[in-house]
């Protein structure tokens, strides 16, 4: 067994019930968090303003116009709204120019979708980027080893609210407590557990001290597919739903 972190799982009695698998973007599919913080923080401190890069970790896929003033006065980078508008919107820019180029798929990622599609489990895409940003770091070859993918202008609400995990088992005509989330920071967490699926952290970004929220916490890919495959080896099928839609 590898060394997972267990929190509320019963390991042998619940894995039955795991028919769809919901995978966050960054962080998770994709190894470019690192980037996304370097590009915040050269938007910063081109307005002369200084942010940690842990309060960026710990609010990926939550940092929304709404929220962001408050989010950032709070933790000592006093900004406006208006700030907040020109520094998001500078921090796309350099993430385009300086740092998108360099983004690549975990390595073991490819393995573990195909290995779900092989096994006839379906997996699905949630994240809260636009699909525009999507389609410019994802590769193809991932992309298509997906059967429904979610992106943040697809839902009323983006992480941390319930929204985007609601909408991906729904998608995949799957009730949300037979599929298990992915996930590698708090706000994508609560999003997985307020739509009522169960969740596996990733240590890539955060200490697991940050993702106490999550049903088991593992330290890395490798230890990823060492659980996904324990639940399906412990199953018949993992069956597809017949006559269901999935989406693109």
């Amino acid at each position: 067994m590898p060394n997972a972190r267990f929190g509320r799982f019963k390991v042998l009695g619940v894995i039955l019930k795991y028919r769809a698998y919901l995978f966050d973007m960054d962080g998770v599919v994709l190894d470019s968090m690192r980037f996304h913080v370097s590009a915040w923080k050269r938007a910063f401190l081109e307005f002369g303003l200084k942010v940690e890069d842990k309060i960026l970790y710990l609010y990926e896929g939550a940092i929304e116009p709404g929220t962001a003033v408050e989010l950032f006065s709070q933790n000592g980078c006093t900004i406006t709204e208006s700030d907040f508008e020109k520094i998001l919107s500078r921090q796309k820019l350099i993430f385009r120019d300086r740092y998108r180029h360099r983004v690549r798929p975990y390595p073991e990622i490819s393995r573990i979708l195909q290995y779900l599609k092989d096994q006839g489990c379906p997996a699905a895409l949630v994240t809260s980027s636009h699909m525009e940003i999507l389609g410019a770091i994802l590769p193809r070859q991932v992309m298509r080893l997906f059967d429904c993918i979610i992106t943040g202008d697809s839902v009323q609400r983006r992480k941390p609210f319930p929204d985007p995990y609601s909408k991906a088992p729904s998608a995949l005509c799957i009730p949300p407590e037979e599929a298990v989330a992915v996930e590698n920071a708090p706000s994508g967490i609560y999003s997985a557990k307020g739509a009522g699926t169960s969740c596996i952290a990733i240590t890539t970004t955060l200490g697991p001290e940050y993702l106490k929220g999550a049903d088991i916490v593992v330290n890395n890919h490798k230890e990823l597919f060492d659980i996904i495959n324990n639940y399906i080896t412990k199953t018949e099928t993992c069956p597809r739903v017949l006559g269901c839609g999935t989406s693109h």
